[in-house]
């Protein structure tokens, strides 16, 4: 099976306050971050403590609709393949759903077949589901606390 890690939450926010949260990375991805991810062409660096370093750079931004980042650097040392994530793709598909804005979030190229796929994608579980989604309505992301 090499389906990509989604997952989705909706929101009772327009589709542009969304498209304006994911944006603001620094804002939710709680960890350390150089850079920024507001256009096309940005370029940061998340970091969180000593489990997870990794380079994004923004390849496409449709307001209101779409966000990709692309993996170009990743450092998850507690995985023999440390750099699994490099020449993967992060997207925030936005679609408005009654009174409500649904994100999609797919990471292209995190599949079931790679080392850090549990520990991965229970961490964008965190990050999406809890932290963006409490930055979205509350105004402020999460720490994981690991």
């Amino acid at each position: 099976m090499d389906k990509d890690f989604t997952t989705s939450i909706a929101v009772n926010k327009t589709p542009a306050e969304v498209y304006e949260a994911i944006k603001d990375v620094k804002s939710w991805w709680v960890g350390e971050i150089a850079g920024d991810a507001k256009e096309v062409g940005s370029k940061f660096t998340y970091r969180y403590k000593h489990f997870h370093e990794c380079s994004q750079t923004v390849t496409e931004l449709i307001p209101n609709k779409r966000v990709v980042w692309h993996v170009t650097a990743a450092n998850i040392p507690s995985f023999p393949k440390s750099d699994e994530w490099v020449g993967t793709d992060i997207i925030f598909d936005i679609t408005p759903k009654g009174e409500q804005t649904e994100v999609k979030f797919t990471h292209r190229g995190l599949t079931p077949q790679i080392e850090c796929y549990e520990a991965c994608s229970g961490g964008w579980g965190f990050y999406i589901n809890k932290s963006l989604k409490n930055f979205i309505l509350e105004g402020v992301g999460l720490d994981p606390g690991v």
